[in-house]
This record gives C-alpha cells, structure tokens and sequence, in this order.
C-alpha cells in the first residue's frame, strides 16, 4: 500500500503514449468535390434566404429613386416592408430558376461548370421571363 503524498513515476513508454494521444490529431483528407457537395447540401437544407436583406432592400430603393430622378426631378418613394419582400422573393425565384436551367445547359454539353452561355441559352429558351409568369 502507498504511503500518503507519494507519487508514482510512470515507465516512459506509457508518458510517449498518452503524449502521443494528446497531440493534435491529423486532419481528415477529403477527397476532391466532397467538401463541395457536402456545403451543397448544406445549403439546399437551409431555409434561410440567399440574398441578405439590408443591401437587396438598399439597391431596390436606389434604383426607384434613380429612375423616379430621372422623369420628375428629386422625389424619393416608400416602401411598405411586404412589398420589398415580395419583391425579393421574386428576385430569389427568378435567380433559382435560372440556374437551374443554366446548370441544365452545362450539363448537356458534358460540362459541371455554369458559364455565360449556358445562362444565356437558358434565358433564350424560356423566354424573357425565364419561364415565370
């Protein structure tokens, strides 16, 4: 039986192998995409808006306002916080939609990557609209 206050030194084999333990352990290696899918998904599982409110609701009020300068001189509009929802909700619908469609037109020509021609053809196929409306 040990006596009180009297320590036991460990052999060092055990000390280098809770040292070992301790350290930081190596960083998982992700294979090329997987990371990129996972964030995807991720993202397809929020709920939340895509666009930040304050900004889209600052370029909305900017532009009324330019093209309102523009035919009656300095007059700036209100906006009711439903109206600059719906407005954004359009917005999202109409950016959703579209790349849907452009991710479609990448696909077919054997590609994974979005370019400016496919959201181009996408756009000339449904129309001015994109399809909405």
């Amino acid at each position: 039986m040990a006596k009180k206050g009297y320590v036991v030194k460990q052999p060092a084999k055990v000390k280098a192998a809770k040292a070992k333990a301790k350290a930081k352990a190596k960083a998982r290696r992700y294979r090329p995409g997987e990371r990129a899918i996972r964030e995807i998904r991720l993202m397809q599982r929020t709920i939340k808006p895509a666009i930040p409110n304050a900004p889209f609701y600052r370029v909305i009020r900017e532009l009324a306002n330019e093209r309102v300068s523009m035919m009656a001189g300095e007059f700036n509009y209100r906006w009711q916080s439903t109206a600059l929802q719906a407005l954004k909700e359009a917005t999202e619908a109409f950016l959703v939609h579209l790349l849907e469609d452009s991710n479609l037109c990448a696909i077919h020509a054997n590609r994974v990557t979005i370019m400016i021609k496919d959201m181009r053809l996408a756009r000339r196929i449904r129309g001015h609209w994109g399809g909405l409306g």
